[in-house]
Order: C-alpha cells, then structure tokens, then sequence
C-alpha cells in the first residue's frame, strides 16, 4: 500500500495543482486524499479504475477545500430558520427503512448521491455506468422512497 501511494503521489500532486486555487490548498487536498484512498481501498472493484477513482477523490478534495475557504462550510446556529423544520423521528426511522429496502442497483446510487454526495460523474465512474444510467437509477429510486413514504 505505501508503495502504491509513493508511485501514485506525484500523479495526484499534478492533478491536485490543476483543480485547486491555490499553492497550500493542492498539498492538503493530496494528503486527504492519500489518507481516504488508504482508509477506503477495499471500496474499490477493480484495478484498471484506480486512477479515476482517485482523481475523484482529488477532484471532490479541492471542492470541499474551496468551499471551506470561502466560508460555504460554516455551520449556522440553532436557530437559524433553515433548522426551524425538524422532521420528527418517526419520518426519520420511515426514510431509513425506505433506504434499506430498495434493490441493490437502487440504495447504491442514493447513497452515493443523496449521503455521500458524489457528483453524478463521480457516481457512474465508481459503478461504471453512463451518466444517464445514474441519473435514470437516482429518479427512479426517489419513486419508490417517494412511494414507500406515502404508504
């Protein structure tokens, strides 16, 4: 593993220069990004998808880290009126099971989607579909949530 991520850093210091706004922001964006590739390596289904997988990783690094700097990731208080609707915890515990019983092809495009917040690229990279593949699985998966919770 330190052997693959030695070999692949400069690879990914090169990309993580290209995406990011700036000097300092490239070099956090590749430490993160080694940290996740070493913690989340068994996520991934084959080898010839490493790069890809990786430049994601980088690519969604750089965001957060600009999102960050321009005070996009900021909590708000409490009180706030985005806060004001609280779904009760009955709602909660219904979307979970919503979530859970979806099909396979379904629940992993909502998670990635909806939880993880992968890109729709990001997302038909990882499952090795076409973009409109992903798009059509996330409506069609909102359907049967939607559904599930009307029931």
């Amino acid at each position: 593993m330190e052997r693959l991520l030695a070999i692949s850093q400069p690879d990914i210091r090169r990309y993580a220069r290209s995406q990011c706004t700036g000097g300092t922001d490239a070099d956090d964006a590749v430490q993160e990004t080694l940290w996740l590739v070493y913690q989340r390596i068994g996520a991934l289904r084959t080898v010839t998808s490493f790069s890809a997988w990786v430049f994601s990783i980088v690519r969604r690094e750089c965001n957060r880290l600009w999102r960050q700097m321009n005070g996009r990731t900021e909590l708000l208080a409490d009180d706030h009126p985005a806060f004001v609707y609280r779904p009760e915890p009955e709602l909660r515990e219904d979307l979970i099971a919503a979530i859970h019983s979806l099909p396979d092809r379904y629940r992993e495009v909502v998670v990635l989607r909806d939880i993880r917040e992968f890109s729709i690229g990001e997302i038909a990279i990882e499952l090795r579909l076409s973009r409109e593949a992903v798009k059509s699985r996330i409506h069609r998966a909102r359907l049967i949530i939607r559904e599930y919770l009307e029931d």
